[in-house]
């Protein structure tokens, strides 16, 4: 870490007082026993990180986490109830949908308060007002009260003033989800922007692609905690075991029924059974989650031209076998499949629930075959394949019984240099 770092937290703490009614609140100060009336909650426990100027970091977390209070105490719209933030540079935060304009306001009269607010000088906005207002592209709206904007039109000005104040640290929460996906990519494109800049960023998300594409390290929240700070794929990793493993406190598959007696001990141990890490195109460093009540054993790919390739020929006919061994019964499986690049962009994903097809019940001891038949009209590069059984379930919507993730490399090869990742099979003519 730098020794001059842009944001520092020490023991951050916010805690919140909870009264039963409001009457509560008054009955309390007027107390000659200094009785308490209310019950306390600590949005936020004992937080302690750094992050360096020109550092991008991801905030991932559960609802009520504890997120949003972080990036308010680090703005400076809350205070903490113990502890020091230390944030050093111009902030420009964008938080909740709604917050920092007034909405009788035209967007221009918001983006000149705004910088006033900021301590940047009239002229100096108004030299980069176009800018601002190119960015946002909202065409005439620019002069119209925001309260007429929708809400994509809302974030588009709001982002494009935020970042049109040159802030040396930008905050962004969730509300960038609700513009359009061109505009979404426009934002994070300027975020390499800014980074070579030297801004620091950042940002709140629950699309875990956008972390680690674009950070440099992330951190996991949970219950008002840090459970997780690193490199992004580790970061990821835990907070996918928070969300979708029984208990994340555990290891990621199996070690439930490695404990349990009533399962042979052939069985107990997955590593005795798993044919994957023999596969070719495997690939080391996958990650795997789920409650361990089935699992993949086995996947082969078979091309027309054999099995188990190296590499793979863009626009090949791939047939993928998938073997799922069932130590407990089991109904409404759900079974899927996606591809991501080495970066976690996702390029393609399917299952058997989102293509409304009914599985078969599944016996303890059954194995199973799925096979997965594509084409693979990707561009030539390096791309992850992963493959998840899962079951529906009406507490948490789809249970992760074995998921892993990165399981296959998938090495594209051959063809002209085009850009981007599907193979459209474009003829140019003249």
């Amino acid at each position: 870490m730098s020794s001059d770092p842009a944001v520092r937290a020490n023991g951050l703490g916010k805690c919140y007082r909870i009264y039963p009614r409001p009457v509560d609140r008054l009955r309390e100060v007027v107390s000659l026993r200094r009785r308490k009336y209310h019950s306390e909650f600590w949005a936020l426990k004992d937080i302690s990180f750094e992050i360096d100027r020109g550092e991008t970091l991801g905030l991932v977390g559960p609802n009520g986490s504890g997120k949003s209070t972080l990036l308010e105490i680090l703005c400076g719209t809350s205070t903490a109830s113990r502890g020091q933030a230390e944030v050093k540079g111009r902030v420009a935060a964008l938080l909740e949908l709604g917050a920092g304009f007034n909405p009788e306001f035209t967007g221009r009269e918001n983006v000149l308060l705004n910088a006033a607010i900021q301590g940047i000088s009239r002229e100096a906005i108004e030299s980069r007002f176009d800018e601002i207002e190119k960015f946002a592209g909202i065409g005439e709206f620019i002069e119209h009260p925001v309260k007429t904007y929708s809400s994509g039109m809302y974030v588009r000005l709001a982002f494009a003033a935020a970042v049109g104040m040159e802030p040396e640290i930008l905050i962004v929460d969730e509300a960038l989800a609700v513009g359009d996906i061109r505009f979404q990519r426009k934002c994070y494109r300027h975020f390499h922007e800014l980074q070579s800049r030297g801004t620091t960023v950042i940002f709140v998300t629950h699309a875990v692609e956008l972390v680690r594409s674009h950070c440099d390290r992330a951190i996991l929240l949970n219950k008002g905690k840090i459970d997780s700070i690193g490199a992004p794929k580790d970061v990821i990793h835990d907070y996918l075991e928070l969300m979708f493993a029984p208990d994340p406190r555990k290891g990621s598959v199996r070690e439930d029924i490695e404990s349990t007696e009533a399962v042979p001990a052939a069985l107990r141990r997955s590593e005795f059974n798993d044919s994957c890490v023999h596969r070719r195109s495997y690939n080391r460093d996958e990650f795997r989650w789920g409650n361990g009540c089935a699992e993949i054993r086995d996947f082969a790919i078979k091309t027309p031209q054999g099995e188990d390739p190296v590499t793979f020929e863009r626009g090949v006919a791939i047939e993928l076998q998938m073997r799922v061994y069932f130590h407990e019964s089991m109904e409404d499986v759900i079974y899927g499949l996606t591809i991501r690049t080495v970066d976690g962009v996702m390029v393609f994903g399917a299952n058997t629930r989102s293509r409304q097809m009914e599985t078969k019940k599944r016996t303890r001891g059954e194995t199973a075959e799925i096979r997965f038949r594509f084409t693979l009209n990707l561009l030539p590069g390096e791309y992850f394949l992963s493959l998840g059984v899962a079951q529906d379930d009406d507490s948490v919507d789809n249970l992760a019984i074995d998921r892993r993730y990165d399981l296959v490399h998938l090495s594209v090869i051959g063809g002209p240099d085009d850009l981007g990742f599907a193979e459209l099979c474009m003829q140019i003519e003249e």
